[in-house]
């Protein structure tokens, strides 16, 4: 419904301070961001084809972007040294080690505000990223889906403001996407309510302005319940979660040592939380948490939760019993859709 993509050009015009504009005819409307993250990797790589991301990324990136497209992932290793940003020298050896797998690689994909980091691109990384992908003549994808959850500076920076100057419609990819979203449309009824919805300037106003308000205070508590118990998150400005440091929880710095602390805080202390090495992060130790999706009581709960148990294992009180072990079918199932399937992506790992 052209409303309705006229109502969205608008607001995320609006969410990105009208620094940028959308064209409403460029706009293609699928069933979600799975669909739509699928449908691009099907109009710009083909099957054996490799985009790079850097880590650590959403993990559901290795199902959006491979399991039916055959395209690959080469992981663009950040680290905790800088913040986990991205640098030249990380791109540069993403590259390398695709070129040595003979994969062609189409493009890079980037979140900003990060899952499931919380943090924004700053313009310099933008700028220089961009510069990158000019060089070699490939793609670059920005999913900016937690572009309106900013809570604090440094503000965001849309990678439309970075390449204006330069930017060109690709006519065949909107064709090829427009065609592929038929798989997936949105009903007229969800486009007619959401045009009402997006229209209403008043109410989205004061909407983001109360959501990023919560995001921002229970950021706020579950960051200052971690720090009462010693434990870190890296300072993040943005998005639904924290990334926190648990490493002096675990029995050995190791993926396995990981893989036994989160065994434990899943069905000991009873918190729903995804390791780091489900997000293709090199350092163990470190955890997504979401935050958003309680009230400020039930993570009161959580944090209390979680602190008796840092404290009873760092203070030598608790026995530390081998983790509970999960029925083989749901732990090879489940570690199967989070780890690299293929020899390319197990070498790209490397």
């Amino acid at each position: 419904m052209p409303a309705f993509k006229n109502a969205l050009a608008r607001f995320m015009s609006e969410q990105r301070g009208y620094r940028v504009t959308f064209d409403p005819s460029n706009i293609v409307l699928t069933a979600g961001a799975t669909s739509a993250n699928e449908a691009l990797m099907f109009c710009l790589a083909d099957h054996g084809d490799a985009f790079l991301i850097p880590t650590p990324y959403y993990p559901g990136f290795d199902r959006d972007l491979k399991w039916r497209t055959g395209a690959e992932i080469v992981p663009v290793h950040c680290t905790s040294g800088n913040g986990f940003r991205l640098t030249r020298a990380a791109l540069d050896d993403a590259y390398r080690r695709a070129q040595k797998l003979r994969l062609r690689v189409k493009g890079v994909l980037i979140t900003n505000p990060s899952n499931p980091l919380g943090t924004t691109s700053p313009r310099a990384d933008l700028e220089m990223l961009v510069d990158f992908v000019a060089a070699k003549g490939i793609h670059l994808v920005s999913d900016e889906i937690y572009s309106g959850t900013v809570f604090a500076d440094p503000g965001f920076v849309s990678v439309l403001e970075v390449v204006a100057a330069r930017a060109a419609t690709d006519d065949g990819v909107v064709s090829a996407a427009t065609k592929m979203s038929s798989f997936g449309l949105v009903s007229s009824q969800t486009q007619h309510l959401l045009a009402s919805l997006l229209g209403d300037r008043d109410f989205t106003r004061r909407y983001i302005a109360e959501n990023t308000r919560r995001i921002r205070e229970r950021r706020e508590q579950l960051a200052e319940g971690l720090a009462a118990v010693g434990i870190e998150c890296l300072e993040s400005n943005a998005g639904l979660f924290c990334w926190v440091n648990m490493r002096r929880l675990m029995r050995s710095r190791s993926f396995e040592g990981e893989m036994e602390l989160w065994k434990k805080v899943v069905f000991e202390v009873g918190l729903n939380i995804s390791p780091g090495s489900s997000c293709h992060c090199r350092e163990p130790g470190w955890f997504r948490v979401c935050f958003a999706n309680m009230s400020a009581k039930t993570l009161d709960v959580a944090l209390q939760r979680l602190g008796a148990f840092a404290e009873a294992a760092t203070a030598g009180r608790r026995v530390l019993a081998p983790a509970r072990s999960i029925s083989l079918p749901v732990r090879f199932s489940w570690a199967n859709r989070l780890t690299p399937g293929s020899a390319a992506d197990r070498k790209a790992e490397r």
